[in-house]
């Protein structure tokens, strides 16, 4: 499952890998070049990867005409996910809490009435197994709503049990005042004054004490009995991490791994090979520790910004040679296990499709750049048709657009619509049947993936063609190698391969799939219409 085996590919070897030869050393060169794409192939230690869908349970479908998303709306809706292509879902909490958005829990071992009941998510875990689809839910555990039985018996008792389950000290302690998120993260509470990082309906737990630790494994192990596959771990790097001057620190960072992996450990009994992706919203250098018998894998916020400026600004983001140094420091920290988790955005952040100024082309080449990666690439809900949104966090969030009309059955509608005001333009419905929309692009780019067996799994390579606006790529598997290349522009773009970077020639020698009419390949020589994806093996 080793990213770095893939990443570690000498250039040497996979640029002989492709090179190509004259017609007239073709035969006896033929040979050896299959013998060097064996050798290449053997070192890639491939790693399976799918399509996650992260999905706002609230804005999702509505089962029953509450205008509330829930999860008999989502089974409703595994067969679209299914059709789109998708291999697991990511559950926004699904757990009991005062607020629109579930981050701040008051029961571990519920279920948000109005998305439904434990059995409910039960038929939903079901049926997604049966059609092969993972699911797994968002597990706040950093801190808890303030609402919660355990802080309000500790806030209100100084005798309760729970009193060092959370941070409580006296109202004039001298403690580190600098929020990790900014802004003080001490909440005064008559003489007393507790700790809550994000805001004071979120105090923070302790997780210095043992009777915490014991209890969240508990949790974790609760809901892998009930038939999930894994956990989005929100605010992964904050268990320790509450002051901006210390968060770094490597006695945090130890900390916040070695917990992690006692996470890890604890919970095997219940699903040894249950997917933890946790939120770390940091460097590749601060993420790396986490991997470490901890978690499988934590999102690649950098490669985020990288995909949506090289599709805005129409130039080769240069994605390949970052993450072969990346994948490098995360095969050592995990011993060769860890998946990479590509996305665009999430339900933190401004849509996909607001941070491209609603242009359709950018928006298709962002997701061609993304879907043609390593790891479980994450699609956040409606992002597939051009969902728009912009902060505050109501407006990235708004109800799926189901229908043209903008009305219809399972349409949510929670929340009145700010961005998506365009049904017969942004909905499912009216993209379903349109081979040029969004949504035909996702479709098509996620069966690609899950076709070919190098886009799925494969390791990742380099491959310069002197072009800015040109974006290439090897993804390199045991089964194939295929050549990745994006034209970004707005302009049809020629790219002379045999003279590309490093390599004098280049073995793949047909178009396997292209994402517009009108590619060709011909002596070496690569026409590319805009805005279009080729993949030649």
């Amino acid at each position: 499952m080793s990213r770095g085996a893939a990443a570690a590919l000498s250039a040497a070897l996979l640029l002989l890998a492709l090179a190509g030869c004259s017609s007239a050393e073709n035969n006896m060169a033929k040979t050896d070049q299959d013998s060097q794409k064996d050798q290449a192939a053997v070192r890639v230690d491939e790693q399976p990867g799918t399509v996650y869908y992260e999905i706002f349970v609230r804005s999702f479908y509505d089962s029953n005409g509450d205008g509330i998303g829930d999860l008999n709306g989502v089974t409703e809706k595994l067969s679209y996910l299914k059709e789109l292509g998708i291999g697991g879902i990511w559950l926004m909490p699904v757990n009991p809490s005062p607020s629109y958005h579930g981050y701040d829990v008051t029961d571990y071992y519920g279920i948000n009435k109005d998305y439904g009941t434990l059995d409910d998510l039960n038929k939903l875990t079901e049926a997604a197994h049966k059609l092969g689809i993972k699911v797994i839910m968002d597990l706040v555990v950093n801190h808890t709503s303030k609402e919660h039985p355990w802080f309000k018996e500790a806030i209100g008792n100084p005798d309760s049990k729970y009193r060092n389950w959370y941070r409580i000290e006296a109202a004039d302690a001298q403690v580190p005042a600098d929020g990790a998120v900014g802004g003080n993260p001490w909440h005064p509470y008559g003489s007393v004054k507790y700790l809550a990082d994000f805001w004071e309906g979120m105090p923070d737990l302790n997780f210095d004490e043992p009777a915490v630790r014991s209890e969240i494994i508990k949790i974790g192990k609760y809901w892998l009995q009930q038939g999930v596959d894994g956990f989005r771990l929100d605010a992964a790097k904050h268990i320790y991490g509450d002051f901006a001057s210390t968060i770094n620190t490597d006695e945090v960072k130890a900390s916040n791994r070695k917990w992690w992996q006692e996470f890890r450990s604890g919970i095997a009994g219940a699903k040894k090979d249950a997917f933890l992706i946790g939120e770390v919203w940091d460097s590749s250098v601060i993420i790396a520790p986490y991997l470490d018998n901890a978690l499988d894998s934590a999102f690649n916020f950098d490669l985020a910004k990288k995909l949506l400026s090289g599709a805005d600004r129409e130039q080769n983001p240069d994605i390949a040679f970052s993450l072969g140094r990346i994948y490098d420091m995360y095969s050592k920290a995990s011993n060769g296990k860890f998946v990479d988790a590509p996305f665009l955005t999430n339900h933190d952040q401004n849509r996909t499709m607001s941070e491209l100024d609603g242009n359709v082309d950018h928006a298709k080449m962002a997701a061609s750049l993304l879907l043609t990666l390593p790891g479980n690439p994450f699609i956040y809900y409606g992002e597939e048709i051009g969902m728009a949104g912009m902060k505050p966090d109501e407006a990235i969030r708004e109800p799926m657009p189901w229908y043209a009309s903008g009305t219809g059955t399972g349409q949510t509608t929670w929340e009145a619509l700010l961005y998506n005001t365009t049904p017969k333009t942004v909905s499912v419905e009216a993209q379903q049947t349109d081979p040029d929309s969004l949504l035909s692009h996702y479709k098509k780019l996620i069966a690609w993936r899950n076709e070919l067996p190098a886009l799925r799994d494969g390791g990742i390579a380099e491959l310069s063609t002197g072009n800015p606006a040109v974006a290439a790529y090897v993804r390199a598997a045991n089964q194939e190698q295929v050549l990745v290349v994006h034209n970004l522009s707005a302009a049809e773009q020629t790219v002379d391969l045999t003279e590309s970077g490093k390599a004098s020639g280049i073995a793949f020698s047909e178009i396997a799939r292209a994402s517009k009419d009108g590619a060709k390949l011909d002596g070496g020589k690569l026409k590319l219409p805009a805005f279009s994806t080729v993949i030649l093996q």
